[in-house]
């Protein structure tokens, strides 16, 4: 493929993430100091597309989560953490709008022995009231982190709290790489 066609390929996309109200997007790699640095674009993005502050407070707020979700958790590594927090780890982020709904999407892939283990967590977020769900976040702020978490665990708990609907998710296992399954995750705003 040569130059020509390349630019004629990223015009095309520039074009459908404008009518796809697209805010922000990144696949690739994600390490803390990747996703700092697009904190700051997103803050920015947001505000320039005129989203109310409650509105940015809690679609940065799942930005954050799901980024951290990608840093401690994602399967492909480029360069693994060393209990500092150096992993550089791959996944994809998407926030678009449709109407006054806020959608924010991730990507990445998980050790497929760990699908179990996540959708056990996330089942009964989808059908937990927004009341449960503030009571379960107060719970688990008081409980102690598990062994296995990188956190107090408050982070699917904190994105169904900001959402408006329940949160959506699906696994699609690789036929590639059978030791490594798909990690979509979806929450409206």
């Amino acid at each position: 493929m040569n130059m020509f066609e390349l630019l004629e390929q990223d015009a095309a996309f520039f074009e459908l993430a404008q009518r796809r109200n697209l805010i922000f997007y990144h696949k690739g790699y994600f390490s803390h100091s990747i996703v700092s640095a697009m904190s700051e674009v997103v803050k920015l993005q947001l505000e320039v597309a005129g989203v109310s502050a409650p509105t940015r407070r809690k679609l940065f707020s799942s930005f954050i989560e799901i980024s951290q979700n990608i840093v401690h958790y994602s399967s492909d590594s480029l360069v693994e953490g060393d209990g500092k927090g150096g992993a550089v780890r791959e996944g994809a982020v998407c926030i678009s709008t449709e109407g006054e709904r806020h959608l924010m999407m991730c990507v990445n892939p998980v050790a497929t022995t760990a699908v179990g283990s996540l959708r056990e967590k996330l089942e009964p977020l989808c059908n937990m009231s927004l009341d449960e769900i503030k009571q379960a976040y107060k719970q688990s702020l008081r409980a102690d982190t598990p062994d296995e978490s990188k956190g107090a665990g408050l982070g699917f708990l904190t994105m169904a709290r900001d959402a408006s609907a329940p949160l959506e998710f699906a696994f699609y296992p690789r036929a590639d790489a059978p030791e490594t399954t798909l990690f979509c995750l979806k929450t409206i705003i």
